[in-house]
């Protein structure tokens, strides 16, 4: 069985997205275990910011985001179930747009949920 290039560059780009979303939920374990188990504390601030209901807004921005994640974890899975389905209905010859368009919302679904990540 050959591809074309645009086909194998396309089953590459895949290939890499569904490896990126299987690997996405072990990230936070991986640097927990590499800096040795728990994280140490945020060097302090001058001032910790509260709201006018006296919790932290550091903390409600981190919930909030969190709450992001897991929404966009789960769109994420839908997503590339969504697109296993298209892949096995499609002739292994043609990958229609909408297939790719599924790969390219994959992929900037894990960039968000990656770039809040980082910013934690």
């Amino acid at each position: 069985m050959r591809f074309g290039p645009t086909q194998a560059r396309r089953l590459r780009r895949c290939a890499l997205v569904f490896s990126i979303a299987a690997i996405l939920p072990l990230a936070p374990r991986a640097v927990d275990a590499q800096r040795g188990g728990a994280s140490p504390p945020p060097p302090p601030e001058q001032e910790e910011v509260r709201l006018p209901n006296g919790k932290l807004q550091r903390d409600e921005i981190a919930k909030a985001e969190h709450e992001q994640n897991l929404k966009d974890a789960a769109q994420l899975v839908e997503l590339s179930e969504q697109l296993k389905e298209e892949l096995e209905k499609n002739d292994r010859f043609v990958v229609s747009m909408s297939t790719v368009k599924k790969t390219d919302d994959i992929e900037k679904l894990v960039r968000k949920i990656r770039s809040r990540l980082r910013h934690n």
